[in-house]
């Protein structure tokens, strides 16, 4: 059976995930801007609900061309994600002309095995859909997967997945070493169609807005939006989990 990873901000979402049938949990912050590195905190409380835990270390919103003090801010979040009870990384990052910043990711991959060595266990490095804005998505998980990342989030290049299934097919039978992953808009109807794609895994982040809370005193705060804030469906947690051949 394939595996099944749900996106999440909090620990209520790694237990909901956990209780619905998930196998491991992405944490970030800030689900509605795409996602951003969690605090340590939150990677602590998370772990200790017990699933693995992949932590997404991005240290802003928008593209993935990052400069030298971005590329040193979340090299240092990689290892202090692992001290803090990560099982793996999701990292990546690009060049201006679209392909994989192959030494950015180096110095990601080098911090997650040398935190994990300092923690006494191995650590995970995922390349996130970073791989999706490529030219090539083929050739840029082979870089990855030679550079030392070990699981690819694809949705073979497109909007969702389910319409990337013939490049997801491609990547896992070019690249048989690296676990493929797919994700992006998938729905539990999905699942069946990208577990025959050959991947090992499915992403999806299972979300819901959070119920509104009437509140006579709240104003708009810049871009905040009091709607924009998501937690995790156990319905559709478990209707994933049953979707898997």
């Amino acid at each position: 059976m394939i595996a099944l990873e749900i996106a999440v901000t909090a620990a209520a979402g790694a237990r909901t995930a956990r209780d619905g049938g998930a196998d491991r949990v992405e944490l970030c912050s800030a689900l509605e801007l795409g996602g951003v590195t969690p605090s340590d905190a939150l990677v602590a409380a998370t772990a200790r609900v017990g699933l693995p835990v992949q932590v997404l270390v991005r240290c802003r919103p928008g593209d993935f061309v990052y400069d030298a003090d971005e590329v040193a801010l979340m090299a240092a979040e990689v290892r202090s994600a692992v001290a803090a009870g990560a099982s793996g990384v999701v990292v990546g990052a690009l060049t201006a002309t679209g392909v994989l910043d192959g030494d950015a990711v180096r110095r990601f991959v080098d911090a997650a095995r040398d935190a994990g060595t300092a923690a006494g266990r191995p650590v995970e490095v995922t390349l996130h859909r970073a791989v999706d804005q490529t030219t090539d998505p083929v050739d840029t998980t082979a870089a990855a997967y030679a550079l030392g990342c070990t699981r690819v989030l694809t949705s073979g290049g497109a909007a969702v997945a389910a319409d990337g299934v013939d490049t997801i097919r491609r990547i896992a039978a070019a690249v048989p070493g690296i676990e493929v992953m797919a994700g992006g808009g998938v729905r539990p109807a999905d699942v069946p169609a990208l577990a025959g794609a050959g991947v090992a895994a499915v992403h999806l982040s299972a979300k819901r807005p959070a119920p509104s809370r009437d509140n006579a005193a709240w104003v708009p705060l810049g871009a905040a939006d009091a709607a924009t804030h998501f937690v995790t469906d156990p319905d559709i947690v478990a209707a994933a989990a049953a979707a898997r051949p």
